[in-house]
């Protein structure tokens, strides 16, 4: 797994996930495992960006100083057409069944992932 792709998390603007050749499984947090089946080093991809919200909550209250300027800001659990599920931030106004696209936005000093509607 030298040759990771990067992802959000390491400052680039893509969602990376992986993908089981032995049992099929799609998982988002990078392991160097299958979380259902144990085989060793999943493939990984670039999601599409494409999702579903699952659910979602508005914060009214600053949990640190650094994020104290974005409130309100929205929460959301995404489904990805790929088939994993996420948390990120979103519009707040979206609502449970919304179809929305990734884009990817500054939040308290880090690019995160940002969801809007389609």
């Amino acid at each position: 797994m030298s040759d990771k792709l990067a992802d959000w998390t390491k400052g680039a603007e893509a969602i990376v996930y992986q993908t089981c050749g032995a049992c099929g499984n799609v998982q988002y947090f990078n392991r160097r495992f299958c979380a259902a089946c144990g085989a060793r080093d999943p493939a990984q991809k670039r999601a599409s960006g494409a999702a579903t919200v699952y659910a979602t909550s508005l914060v009214c209250r600053a949990a640190t100083p650094e994020t104290r300027a974005h409130v309100p800001y929205n929460i959301v659990l995404v489904d990805a057409v790929e088939g994993f599920r996420m948390m990120a931030h979103g519009d707040n106004d979206l609502a449970i069944g919304d179809k929305v696209t990734a884009s990817y936005r500054p939040f308290a000093g880090r690019l995160v992932p940002y969801f809007e509607k389609t």
